[in-house]
């Protein structure tokens, strides 16, 4: 996901009109000009760790915008055990948040990570990496390379928003490309399915011995999707393939894990909505700060940040309807 601020359009560095964002959304959230408590005191995340079943754990990721007070710890981590160690999906914020991770990891399991995998490129799913051995870490090609030239910008952006927290964070691409069917680790064996639509790479792992499916980020549960990187159409079909697939529970990038499909519903409820009420109204002439403004519908008001992510959402598409919309003056190509 991308993290809770306005990661851009794909651009490794962030634009001035990104920066004013983020000093808006810095401002909203109370950050900036003032002192935070606590701040100057040795910063630590307090990972606790909820049971899924034997062997599985889960971290589960607030469901807050990215802030000082939260160091970005919004995404769902999960760890499992196996006889060749402890597997690792997403890593969080931080070096210091992976460095807690794999401490908790090794006290869960009792064993050395065998694997880390990074679902997506976004920062607080991926800053982590550099607690562990970059030969561990496992994505697709498209992760590493989202990663590789947006790594820079978000780096940029995570210190402005989440300060102390990321000091001595660098960023760390997976130095090992996914293309296995299977990985197998003795008594586990998972399956990794590449896809895309909430970024142009999501990596999904569905675990055959317990029938779990971690479906990264293409799946938000009770609290509202992000879309900086979103190719809307392409995610629905994600998710009509999710669907698909039997499985025992589904664990989202955000949001409680359940045996049901209500996380899967819901994505797709909001991706039905959202994106062609924005459309509506680019369509009616209406500009940016209008459609900000705009009531949501009745049911999103029990969803996190709806409001947040709807009015992210629609910095996010009107510049690319615009794009499809309207000529250039120039007369250039689009």
């Amino acid at each position: 996901m991308a993290a809770e601020c306005d990661w851009g359009g794909g651009a490794p560095m962030l634009s001035r009109r990104e920066v004013l964002f983020l000093s808006a959304a810095a401002a909203a959230a109370g950050v900036g000009g003032r002192a935070l408590p606590g701040l100057a005191a040795p910063l630590r995340y307090d990972l606790k760790a909820e049971k899924l079943t034997d062997g599985i754990w889960m971290v589960a990721g607030r469901q807050e915008a990215i802030t000082r007070e939260n160091g970005g710890a919004i995404a769902n981590i999960a760890i499992l055990d196996s006889k060749a160690g402890s597997i690792i999906i997403d890593t969080g914020p931080s070096r210091l948040f992976g460095e807690a991770l794999a401490q908790l990891a090794g006290e869960l399991t009792g064993k050395p990570v065998a694997r880390v995998y990074n679902t997506h490129f976004h920062p607080d799913h991926v800053f982590g990496n550099q607690a562990f051995q970059r030969d561990k870490i496992a994505a697709p090609k498209g992760v590493i390379d989202g990663l590789t030239l947006n790594g820079s910008g978000f780096s940029d952006a995570m210190y402005f928003i989440a300060g102390d927290w990321m000091r001595g964070t660098d960023v760390i691409t997976p130095g090992h490309v996914l293309e296995a069917q299977v990985e197998d680790f003795g008594d586990r064996r998972l399956r990794p399915l590449a896809m895309r639509g909430h970024t142009s790479s999501d990596l999904v792992l569905f675990d055959e011995t317990s029938g779990f499916l971690f479906a990264g980020d293409l799946v938000f549960l009770d609290r509202a999707p992000t879309t900086p990187h979103a190719d809307i159409e392409r995610w629905r079909i994600s998710l009509a393939n999710l669907g698909g697939i039997p499985h025992r529970r589904l664990i989202p990038g955000h949001g409680p894990a359940e045996d049901n499909t209500r996380g899967l519903d819901q994505t797709r409820r909001w991706l039905e909505t959202i994106p062609p009420l924005i459309r509506q109204a680019f369509d009616k002439g209406l500009d940016i700060a209008e459609a900000t403004a705009l009531p949501l519908p009745e049911w999103t008001s029990s969803i996190a940040l709806a409001r947040y992510e709807f009015e992210r959402t629609v910095n996010h598409l009107y510049p690319r309807l615009e794009a499809e919309t309207w000529p250039r003056v120039d007369g250039a190509a689009q």
